[in-house]
């Protein structure tokens, strides 16, 4: 791990200056591959089009990005452990460029989603390493800052992506999503080919096989199970939407005592003892409860400004995209605040900005102005934006550093199944809507409007969770146990 004695004189700025790189380096590697999660949002009529497919085999491109995700993100704990940071780092760039190399040139639907999974394994890999990386090199006093930058990435990018390919898909073909991301993810590579240097000592930890499967059939059976639900086409499928939910859920309740037995011997796929830790774990619930809202809103709001206000794509990602950076613009300022101020005094008011931009959205119709919109998505990006540093750093810097890649393959996988959950809840309470007031006569638009409303009220009613647990998230102690 990194040295924490004090160095001498002349090697602070040799140490600071490969600190800065090695991070600096992760950042925007980072913001690249998870850029890429919600990228194709807004492109799937397109490529039904021009590929000639169906909605629903089409919805594959984002569902099996999202299962990747699960299904790697928890091996990570071990990976990080075990091996060098420079290795990690070159094998998920590598996997993300020839991922998204295979899209580029795909010739048909089944090569894109095989370029898809190949980059999702490469994004779930650089998430947890990047966390990992400044909980090991950042000291506790500082590292709210830094985790503003790092609240860029997860949320700013998820978030900016539609308004990305908006922009793309209407001045040239779908390919070049892949063909302008390619040489940043090529120089990435590069780059840490030449400069990158190990910043951790691994250590030999045994990896038990049937935690990495049972962990893929649990983690994978739910993603999948909610993935299906949110893309409407569960029920008329050859799978119930409860199967793969039911066996998810039976396969993870077995994961999680086994790993519970591992610990005790120290070699646990994702060690558990993380949730011995009050702060640890109200955070990851906030943080879950945010990613829902997050996710949830991301695929509702283009919907509404489509299908109810008559916007095309190019304008929807581009009202967007104000929210987006306004996020990003804050995200450091909240680590600086947090540093000096503490968690509570930033989530409290970000729990209840959050909900109060969610109830003005359950409130939008078809006479709804642009500037309403506009308004309740921005407000809706400052209650974020107050959240999502203040809970990566309160959650990671309550744990001992033993536990560091533990907790961020903890927080990666709940966000991933929480992104999940939200865009299956949000979209399910919307279509259940839309199809009453069908049966009412309504007319589609109408109709669509109501849904809308429905599902951001359900928002609404979880970001008022969001607020009572606010209440409870401390600022992490200065030297964190050395055992839980």
């Amino acid at each position: 791990m990194h040295n924490q004695t004090p160095p001498s004189d002349e090697t602070v700025p040799d140490n600071s200056a490969r600190d800065r790189l090695v991070i600096n380096l992760l950042l925007v590697s980072a913001f690249t591959v998870i850029l890429n999660e919600t990228i194709m949002s807004v492109a799937l009529p397109r490529l039904m089009d021009e590929l000639d497919v169906t909605a629903n085999a089409a919805q594959w491109l984002t569902t099996a990005f999202l299962l990747t995700m699960a299904v790697v993100i928890p091996v990570t704990g071990f990976l990080l452990q075990r091996y060098h940071t420079r290795t990690v780092f070159l094998s998920a760039m590598s996997f993300f460029s020839l991922g998204t190399f295979i899209c580029a040139i795909a010739p048909g639907l089944g090569l894109l989603v095989v370029g898809r999974v190949v980059q999702a394994i490469g994004t779930a890999i650089m998430m947890p390493l990047l966390m990992t990386t400044v909980m090991t090199l950042v000291p506790p006093e500082t590292r709210g800052r830094t985790m503003g930058n790092i609240s860029i990435v997860i949320s700013v990018a998820p978030a900016i992506g539609p308004t990305i390919s908006g922009i793309i898909l209407s001045l040239l073909s779908w390919r070049w999503m892949f063909w302008l991301v390619l040489p940043v993810g090529l120089g990435a590579l590069a780059l840490g080919h030449a400069r990158l240097v190990n910043v951790t000592v691994p250590r030999k930890v045994p990896l038990d096989l049937a935690s990495v499967v049972m962990s893929a059939i649990g983690f994978g059976g739910v993603v999948y199970g909610l993935s299906t639900i949110g893309e409407g086409h569960g029920e008329g499928g050859p799978v119930p939407v409860w199967a793969p939910l039911a066996v998810g859920g039976v396969v993870l309740a077995l994961f999680v005592r086994r790993q519970i037995a591992l610990a005790r011997r120290g070699c646990a796929l994702l060690d558990l003892r993380t949730f011995r830790v009050q702060v640890f774990t109200v955070s990851v619930v906030m943080m879950g409860l945010a990613m829902m809202s997050l996710f949830g809103m991301i695929i509702l709001l283009p919907i509404y400004m489509q299908n109810v206000l008559g916007m095309n794509p190019l304008q929807a990602g581009l009202l967007l995209l104000p929210g987006g950076l306004i996020m990003g613009l804050l995200a450091p300022g909240v680590g600086h605040l947090f540093d000096r101020r503490g968690a509570r005094k930033l989530v409290i008011p970000g729990a209840i900005t959050v909900s109060a931009a969610l109830w003005v959205m359950a409130s939008l119709g078809q006479d709804s102005r642009i500037v309403t919109v506009l308004f309740s998505h921005v407000v809706l990006s400052v209650g974020l934006a107050l959240l999502f540093t203040p809970l990566f750093t309160s959650s990671l810097g309550s744990l001992p550093m033993t536990l560091y890649s533990h907790g961020s393959a903890i927080l990666g996988t709940i966000q991933q199944v929480s992104g999940a959950a939200g865009i299956a809840l949000f979209v399910s309470v919307m279509s259940l809507r839309v199809g009453a007031e069908l049966s009412r006569g309504a007319d589609m638009v109408a109709a669509t409007a109501a849904g809308i409303r429905a599902g951001f009220l359900c928002g609404a009613a979880i970001a008022s969770l969001m607020i009572v647990a606010a209440f409870f998230v401390r600022r992490p102690p200065p030297e964190p146990p050395a055992e839980v």
